[in-house]
C-alpha cells in the first residue's frame, strides 16, 4: 500500500521512496490514531503527512526522559545535530537522515513555511530545559512550537476552500487541542518523567501541587482536589476543540473527513478521561474500540461521498460553495 501512496504522489526517486516508507512505518508504529485518520486522505497526500509525523516523532523520541533515555547532555547534542540536519535538508533538498529527507521534500512540494519547523525544534529545547510551565500563558507559548505549527504544517497539504490565512487560525487552534488531550491523557506519565504540563497556576486554584500530585502517583489513592484540577483542565481543552472546529469546514473537502474523524477521536478522550472518573494519574484512559471502529467507518463513508461528489462536479463547484460545506458540530455528534 505504500507503494501505491508513493506512486499516487509522483515521488519515483528510490531514496525519497525508502526515506518516506521509513517516516509511514514510525506512523503507523506510534502514532496509531492519527495514522487510522491519515488512512481517509486522498492517498497522494498521505506521504507528506507521514514525513511531518516522522520528523516530529523522531524529535520527541530525542528529547524523551523515559526508561532507557540518554543523559541530558546527549539529548541536547542529539537535538543540535537534528538541528544542523534539519537547517541543511530545507536549504539543499538533502541529507543523510530519511526522515529530514522526507521532511524536505515534503516542505518544497507544499511550500510549507520554514518558521513552523525553527518554531518546533525551539519548543522541542524547552522540553530539555524546562519541566513545569507557571501560567497556561508559558504554556501557551511551548505548544505554538510543540503543536500549533503542527496544525500550520498541515494546512498546504489538507488545502482550503478559503484563503489559507483564515483557516490557519482553526488548523492552529487544532494542534493545541490535540496537544492538552494528550497532557491530560498522560499526566501520570510524564509525571514519572519528572514533568508537568498542566499550568500550575490552573492545578494551584484548586489546591494541586507536585508534592499530592506525587503521592497520588505512588500511593493510587484519589484526592478531590486532583479531580477538580483535571476537570478545569478538560474545560479548558474543550474551548481549544471549540476554536478548532469551524476550521473543518475551509478545509479542501476530501480532506475534511481525515481531519474530522482525528477530531472526533482526539475528542472521545476526554468523554473516556471524564467516564474513568479522572484517573488519569494510575492508568491512561482509552477510546473504546468499538467507538474507533464506527467513527473510522463514518470516516470512510463520508470519504467515498466526498470524492463521489469531486468526481461528479468536478471544477463547476466553486470553493467554499455550501455545498462543500459542513456546517455541524463534530464535538456534539454522537459517535
Amino acid at each position: 500500500m505504500s507503494a501505491r501512496e508513493l506512486d499516487a504522489a509522483g515521488i519515483t526517486d528510490p531514496a525519497l521512496r525508502t526515506a518516506y516508507s521509513h517516516c509511514r512505518r514510525l506512523n503507523a508504529r506510534h502514532g496509531k490514531t492519527y495514522f487510522l485518520a491519515t488512512r481517509l486522505l486522498p492517498v497522494e497526500r498521505r506521504p507528506a503527512v507521514h514525513a511531518l509525523y516522522g520528523f516530529a516523532r523522531w524529535a520527541d523520541d530525542i528529547v524523551d526522559v523515559g526508561e532507557g533515555a540518554a543523559a541530558p547532555d546527549e539529548r541536547s547534542l542529539a537535538l543540535r545535530r537534528l538541528q544542523d540536519q534539519l537547517d541543511h535538508g530545507l536549504r539543499t533538498g538533502t541529507s543523510g537522515e530519511p526522515v529530514v529527507t522526507a521532511l524536505a521534500d515534503t516542505a518544497r512540494r507544499y511550500a510549507i513555511d520554514s518558521r513552523h519547523f525553527t518554531d518546533f525544534m525551539a519548543s522541542m529545547r524547552l522540553d530539555l530545559e524546562v519541566s513545569q510551565y507557571s501560567t497556561y500563558s508559558d504554556l501557551e507559548r511551548y505548544m505554538h512550537g510543540s503543536a500549533a505549527v503542527i496544525g500550520l504544517q498541515m494546512l498546504p497539504v489538507l488545502g482550503t476552500v478559503v484563503p489559507r490565512a483564515e483557516a490557519a487560525p482553526h488548523a492552529a487552534a487544532l494542534g493545541v487541542a490535540f496537544q492538552l488531550t494528550n497532557f491530560l491523557r498522560d499526566v501520570g506519565e510524564d509525571l514519572d518523567r519528572g514533568r508537568i504540563y498542566l499550568p500550575q497556576d490552573l492545578l494551584s486554584a484548586h489546591g494541586v501541587d507536585r508534592a499530592l500530585l506525587c503521592w497520588s502517583r505512588t500511593t493510587g489513592r484519589r484526592d478531590h482536589r486532583i479531580t477538580e484540577a483535571l476537570t478545569a483542565a478538560r474545560a479548558v481543552t474543550r474551548d481549544a476543540y471549540r476554536t478548532a472546529a469551524p476550521g473543518l469546514a475551509m478545509l479542501d473537502p476530501v480532506s475534511r473527513p481525515c481531519v474530522r474523524t482525528a477530531f472526533v477521536l482526539y475528542a472521545a478522550i476526554l468523554d473516556a478521561i471524564a467516564a474513568d472518573g479522572y484517573a488519569v494519574l494510575h492508568r491512561r484512559a482509552v477510546v473504546a474500540r468499538r467507538r474507533r471502529a464506527a467513527v473510522a467507518c463514518d470516516g470512510l463513508a463520508r470519504v467515498v461521498a466526498a470524492r463521489l461528489r469531486h468526481r461528479l462536479r468536478g471544477s463547476a463547484v466553486p470553493p467554499g460553495h455550501p455545498s462543500t460545506v459542513d456546517t455541524r458540530q463534530p464535538w456534539k455528534e454522537p459517535v
